[in-house]
């Protein structure tokens, strides 16, 4: 039987690659954004590429979109198998040049967006008896990086809640996994520096969002609690737990730097 999957924030990135990919697997679709226009574009892609999709304009920092989500899902496909917590957008910066309300409305999507759409879908896997949660956080999840503060605490904010979540059910037929992707050739990079002000330099390795769905579709496959995309990002996450200052040293010459005039 073909998997009923939502996805938040799948108009563009990630979401969007991740919803294709499980398209050609024949997975049924049901996708959210906040821009129409873009969301009814990847549903339409999502059909060509053999899957089927319903497209829901929804704002993940309000519970009741994500309940109205989860509810739409199971009027039209009468379950919900996987749900994906995508959306999310950065911010760069030194905490002190970060105001206070930028601080909170990027908390209010990259964390409290995947507390309401987990919070909207753990009663329908409880009442299944069968369900995927799966966290879209971010290498700097695991460890920080200069000028990316604010964004990295969302994001170890989403593993926290995470890690609790898998706790409490492990040995139950629900699996909760994280995702933790390097920096990704998608949007999420022209998106920041316009919200920050100004942009930033990168000297690490990126991947392409493409890499990331196969990985999110094999984890579905096969549940894990942790995916890293990018295999080595795991090792800099041990590093970080056995030698956090020469993790320091290297964060500071490989991480990001403003780039301002």
């Amino acid at each position: 039987m073909p998997k009923v999957i939502a996805i938040t924030g799948a108009s563009s990135g990630i979401g969007r690659a991740t919803a294709l990919r499980l398209a050609r697997d024949g997975a049924s679709l049901v996708i959210c954004a906040r821009r129409p226009e873009p969301l009814e574009e990847a549903a339409a892609d999502i059909r060509r590429a053999g899957g089927t999709a319903i497209a829901v304009t929804a704002d993940v920092t309000k519970p009741d979109d994500m309940q109205a989500l989860v509810d739409r899902t199971l009027r039209e496909c009468g379950r919900l198998d996987v749900m994906m917590c995508n959306a999310g957008y950065g911010i760069y910066g030194e905490i002190d040049r970060v105001t206070p309300e930028q601080m909170h409305a990027l908390m209010d999507v990259n964390f409290f967006g995947t507390f309401h759409a987990a919070r909207a879908a753990l009663p329908v896997f409880r009442r299944q008896n069968s369900g995927h949660l799966i966290v879209v956080s971010s290498i700097v999840g695991r460890r920080g990086i200069p000028f990316m503060a604010p964004y990295s605490a969302t994001k170890f904010a989403q593993v926290g809640l995470a890690e609790c979540l898998r706790a409490e059910l492990l040995d139950t037929p629900i699996a909760v996994s994280v995702l933790y992707p390097i920096s990704t050739e998608t949007e999420f990079f022209s998106v920041m520096t316009r919200q920050s002000g100004f942009a930033t330099r990168a000297h690490g390795p990126r991947q392409s969002p493409d890499i990331v769905a196969n990985a999110v579709a094999r984890a579905i496959e096969r549940p894990t609690p942790e995916i890293y995309p990018y295999y080595p990002g795991k090792g800099l996450a041990v590093l970080a737990a056995l030698a956090p200052g020469f993790c320091d040293r290297l964060t500071k010459r490989w991480g990001r730097e403003p780039i301002r005039n």
